[in-house]
């Protein structure tokens, strides 16, 4: 992604005409910020890779997984079926998804995915807590959302009491709500209505699916 995403920034930037110092004041950055990032030296947080692709109206998935330097007038593209998506190693409290920025790597996801607005990250797994259905080091696909509803019954991404996230099964009920773990050495962890509005607990993604690698 980041040579990709360096290389586009500036051919972007020069198409318009800016400097680094007008792009900088557009942005609300150092200007030496943007000399890194097409460098690729830095990497910019999703925030502003959105604000990037909005300022050029340019589409994310060109942005950051494809290559849009023009070569004879044709725009040379990749895959223009996939989207690139960031992999985080931790997602930290009172955050949004958007500007975390513990960013590992970008994956790819079908673009068909992210119609309706959807959106995903992608989360390595640590521990054994959910084994053996995930396996430490497996990359799981989230759909970013915080409905409850859609939620139950599913494997979650969850935020408990300000702490990074949690992954685990949930089950609502008038109650509350129950996070469980598929090793079943690790206990339940039960939350009451009251709780849950208190800690706060906030699921912030649902899994669509898992990547092992060797």
């Amino acid at each position: 992604m980041e040579n990709n995403f360096a290389s586009n920034l500036k051919h972007l930037r020069l198409q318009a005409g800016m400097t680094q110092e007008e792009l900088a004041k557009k942005l609300d950055k150092d200007y030496s910020t943007i000399g890194k990032w097409e460098l690729g030296q830095r990497s910019p947080i999703m925030t502003d890779v959105i604000r990037i692709a909005n300022l050029f109206d340019v589409s994310l998935e060109k942005l950051i997984g494809q290559s849009i330097i023009y070569d004879n007038a044709e725009q040379v593209e990749l895959d223009s079926n996939t989207v690139s998506i960031p992999v985080l190693g931790v997602i930290k409290a009172g955050i949004p998804i958007e500007a975390q920025q513990d960013i590992k790597e970008y994956i790819e996801i079908p673009k068909s995915w992210t119609r309706g607005g959807k959106s995903f990250y992608g989360l390595y797994i640590s521990g054994d807590s959910m084994f053996p259905k995930y396996e430490s080091k497996d990359i799981v696909i989230f759909e970013q959302t915080d409905d409850y509803q859609i939620a139950n019954g599913k494997d979650c991404a969850v935020m408990v009491n300000g702490d990074d996230a949690t992954f685990k099964k949930v089950f609502l009920d008038d109650e509350g709500i129950t996070l469980q773990a598929y090793n079943n050495m690790y206990p339940a962890m039960r939350f009451s209505k009251e709780q849950v509005e208190s800690k706060p607990v906030r699921i912030i993604g649902i899994a669509r699916e898992k990547r092992t690698r060797l």
